[in-house]
């Protein structure tokens, strides 16, 4: 039994330290673009339309919902859907968070 909670003990230390480098990866990348992002966000007077295609959409869905869970006026738009009807969603006091892989 021993030998079982040492593989688990070495999984979870290795899995927390690959996601402590990436989190040291990710602080060492902030630059101007955050910043000037989270300006734009923190200083609409509209909402944040999110958007974005398959994982990307995925990802920009979680965005929206975790935003609004928090306060901030977001939503998740379907680009492939927007053209038809969608579109008339977003406002001009609203800003476009648009993710893609590519």
């Amino acid at each position: 039994m021993t030998d079982t909670k040492d593989r688990i003990r070495s999984a979870l230390k290795t899995t927390i330290e690959i996601e402590q480098a990436g989190l040291d990866q990710l602080l060492a990348s902030i630059g101007d673009e955050a910043i000037q992002a989270v300006e734009v966000i923190g200083g609409l007077s509209g909402r944040l339309a999110c958007a974005g295609v398959g994982k990307s959409g995925h990802v920009a869905r979680k965005i929206a919902a975790t935003l609004a869970s928090t306060g901030t006026q977001a939503y998740f738009v379907h680009p492939a859907e927007a053209s038809h009807g969608d579109l008339g969603m977003i406002s001009q006091q609203d800003a476009v968070l648009a993710l893609s892989k590519s």
